[in-house]
């Protein structure tokens, strides 16, 4: 797999792929329905396209030709700080090192910024755990993880880059 910039061509895949990751991941702590409601609104075509051409921002995707196996979208929100809004994996591709390689991607796209945010619903453990073991500790928490008024509960953390 191979990471590069995501296109509007790769939107509908990118978008059934966050649907299945987030059951995969969700259902348990949310309910089906639940995670049905937020990845129509949160990962739709449309949700998705607004985020391609946004200034200081960054889409990318794993691919391998055949099959998406991951992606992240992260935008710089000050001059000291890129925000990682998303970065997931498609359960048949997790465990293969593309979270890591979509990290190192974000890192080399912003190379002025000093640290890399992001939100992780608290239960997610095994998202905390693969964060921590890629350089980033607990800055904090929200009741809102992604928008607020969501509801969901997260952890912030952050990696410092230099």
């Amino acid at each position: 797999m191979w990471v590069r910039s995501a296109s509007q061509q790769d939107l509908e895949i990118v978008s059934n792929m966050l649907t299945e990751t987030w059951h995969d991941t969700y259902d348990q702590i949310y309910g089906r329905e639940k995670v049905a409601e937020l990845t129509s609104q949160w990962h739709s075509v449309p949700a998705l396209k607004q985020r391609l051409n946004k200034p200081r921002s960054e889409f990318i995707i794993c691919d391998d030709g055949a099959e998406i196996g991951a992606m992240a979208y992260a935008s710089q929100i000050d001059n000291e700080t890129t925000m990682l809004h998303q970065l997931y994996v498609r359960p048949s591709t997790q465990g293969q090192g593309l979270g890591e390689k979509l990290l190192i991607e974000v890192e080399a796209c912003f190379p002025d910024v000093r640290k890399i945010r992001l939100e992780v619903e608290e239960a997610n453990d095994r998202a905390m755990k693969f964060y921590e073991r890629n350089g980033f500790k607990k800055v904090g928490t929200s009741p809102d993880c992604g928008v607020k008024g969501s509801g969901i509960p997260a952890v912030i953390m952050e990696k410092v880059i230099w």
